[in-house]
């Protein structure tokens, strides 16, 4: 899959992809990233691509024509017809099934905005989907864009080290899109804090329950609403039930 980056600052984005184990996906070709400055495509000896907003008011708009002119030349390279997805405090909230479409996708222009945003006319004219990272705001679409990069990359064949680490991941359906049980390593007792013995008896059912369990008593306390999804998709047991009745 190919992601073309449109970005005022590439260089931020040379230490995400050569580093970490998401960096295979990246090094394998699996995830094809490539940057591109809109820079290269505003006019003049300052290749000024920001401009202030009509009606005053703080800050610089991004103007329409160099990123229309960026946009336009790199979805006349691809061979598919990708989504300009552009990353705002207006889009949809990114999710884990968001996620996995990308990751099955052929990938997608994105755009990292700066300033106090893009001229409306260009996104009107060339976005088809914005994404957001949650409730707040960012200096620039860059972070979020390495966030949907990492997510995607980490869902590739051969990327993690066990083929079914993200089977077990918070939202994922293969635990009914629950939150994730905690998690123990060694030492069994760290300062005077104990492994559950359940984990160290060597009884997989045991050991499925208690994990089970403490997957729906974490998400009833911190996302119900993922509690009332299982429920509504019809993905919880009596056992499931019967153990949430008593939290």
């Amino acid at each position: 899959m190919q992601f073309d980056v449109v970005t005022l600052f590439p260089e931020l984005f040379a230490p995400f992809l050569r580093t970490g184990i998401t960096r295979r996906a990246f090094e394998s070709g699996q995830v094809s990233v490539t940057l591109t400055n809109p820079r290269d495509y505003a006019e003049g000896n300052y290749r000024r691509v920001d401009d202030r907003p009509f009606g005053g008011g703080p800050g610089m708009v991004m103007m329409a024509e160099p990123l229309s002119q960026c946009v336009t030349q790199l979805l006349a390279e691809r061979a598919d017809a990708a989504p300009v997805v552009l990353f705002s405090p207006v889009g949809q909230p990114l999710t884990h099934a968001m996620v996995t479409r990308w990751a099955a996708s052929q990938g997608a222009v994105l755009l990292c905005g700066r300033y106090e945003g893009l001229d409306q006319r260009f996104i009107d004219a060339h976005v088809t989907e914005q994404i957001s990272l949650g409730d707040f705001v960012l200096s620039g679409g860059e972070i979020a864009a390495m966030a949907l990069l990492d997510a995607v990359a980490r869902l590739q064949p051969g990327v993690l080290g066990d083929a079914d680490s993200h089977a077990q991941d918070s939202f994922n359906p293969a635990l009914d899109g629950l939150l994730d049980c905690p998690h123990f390593t060694r030492p069994e007792v760290w300062q005077g804090r104990a492994v559950p013995d359940v984990l160290l008896s060597g009884h997989h059912l045991r050991i499925e329950r208690w994990r089970r369990d403490q997957r729906l008593a974490l998400t009833a306390q911190l996302r119900p609403d993922l509690i009332r999804q299982a429920r509504q998709a019809g993905w919880l047991s009596r056992e499931d039930e019967a153990l949430l009745a008593t939290l």
